[in-house]
């Protein structure tokens, strides 16, 4: 997979880690993952956060010791210890590079480095977790645009410097950069030692098939610029699909002597069964008897449940099966509001669409129709 990145006000490890969470990248995946590096008393969660109307997936990191001060070796040991190896290897990476321009600044050995700021248990959140994330998501090539620099002056422990901090400057040698009137520190030292590790490319987008699209929210508001990195995941041109199949099996009877309502009875209670997807369509039987088949996709350990069921509630005397194979598409889910009300939105690559229930129950307290509501919310979706 391609990750193709659009950082107009900047990248920081947070950022970066909440647009691949928005993409979706199992955020238990990635938890596992900071656990596996023997970390102690951290919190990683997620929230849906609204900047500027853009619908944005916040990473939100808590570490119970708040010290920002730490050698770099200590760092490197912990983030080398996570798993699966290739996500030890490019926290390892990132995590280097901050060790090494920091000591070519100070006249000190890697290993003797002492980090300041970024020398916090946050810094492992944000490095294994952005590596755990790529891994979960297959991306092997990462591209940007240039990286929107700021201006002005950053405050750290070794006073007041110009912005960007001269460590910044030294981990984006050979990154495409632009000026921009953004005040401060718009590219952090643990976002610019992240592109360097994961072999960032500096282009435009490169040629591939768009599959979806996340913003990753920033901690700073700017006034009517939203402060979210883009993030956007595709497949080479002629790729074959990547999105993972899997088995499944369709239950089929014909039925031409049960009720409307007993079918509507049955559709709900195979849903709450597990069934992926029940539906009819209208046949005419023999002697020209009107009649519906019944159709159930379920994946195959469910098969014998819900064939009992079916045939418990319609008193069939047979069913049908065969296997297929499902494929599925990326999705992701916002939710916006219309007029106080909370409205789920789901975004496929080709179409948004609100939640039913969501839209009805709005409808229903505001007194207005349902496509009319649909039409609002579909207003406030976050650009795709």
């Amino acid at each position: 997979m391609i990750l193709w990145l659009n950082p107009v006000t900047g990248v920081s490890g947070d950022m970066l880690l909440g647009a691949l969470l928005g993409l979706g990248a199992p955020l238990d995946q990635v938890r596992a993952a900071i656990e596996s590096t023997g970390l102690r008393g951290w919190r990683l969660s997620t929230e849906a956060v609204q900047v500027d109307r853009i619908a944005a997936t916040k990473a939100v990191v808590d570490v119970e010791d708040t010290s920002t001060e730490r050698h770099a070796s200590e760092l490197i040991a912990r983030v080398r210890q996570a798993q699966p190896e290739p996500v030890a290897t490019l926290a390892v990476a990132a995590i280097t590079a901050i060790a090494e321009v920091e000591g070519a600044l100070h006249g000190q050995h890697p290993d003797d480095v002492h980090l300041h700021e970024i020398g916090g248990l946050d810094t492992v959140v944000d490095t294994v977790g952005v590596a755990a994330a790529l891994h979960a998501l297959d991306v092997t090539a990462v591209h940007s645009a240039p990286l929107a620099l700021g201006s002005g002056t950053v405050r750290c422990s070794h006073g007041v410097l110009p912005a960007p901090a001269p460590a910044t400057l030294k981990l984006l040698r050979g990154a495409a950069v632009v000026g921009t009137d953004l005040p401060g520190e718009t590219v952090t030292p643990t976002g610019a030692a992240l592109l360097q590790a994961i072999g960032t490319r500096f282009t435009p987008p490169p040629a591939m098939t768009v599959q979806d699209t996340a913003y990753g929210a920033g901690t700073r508001r700017f006034p009517q610029r939203p402060n979210v990195l883009s993030a956007t995941l595709g497949a080479p041109l002629g790729a074959e699909p990547t999105e993972p199949t899997e088995p499944m099996v369709v239950l089929e009877c014909n039925v031409d002597d049960v009720t409307g309502e007993l079918l509507g009875h049955l559709l709900d209670r195979a849903l709450e069964a597990g069934a992926a997807d029940i539906w009819t369509t209208p046949a005419t039987m023999k002697k020209s008897r009107p009649a519906h088949v019944l159709h159930v996709l379920c994946r195959p350990e469910q098969q014998a449940e819900l064939a009992e069921l079916v045939l418990s509630e319609t008193g069939s005397l047979g069913i049908r099966h065969h296997a297929v194979d499902r494929q599925a598409l990326p999705r992701h889910t916002t939710t916006v509001t219309v007029e106080g009300h909370e409205i789920r939105l789901k975004h496929g690559p080709w179409q948004t669409k609100p939640e039913h229930e969501d839209v009805a129950a709005a409808a229903k307290s505001l007194g207005r129709p349902l496509r009319t509501v649909a039409t609002q919310a579909l207003a406030e979706a976050p650009p795709q």
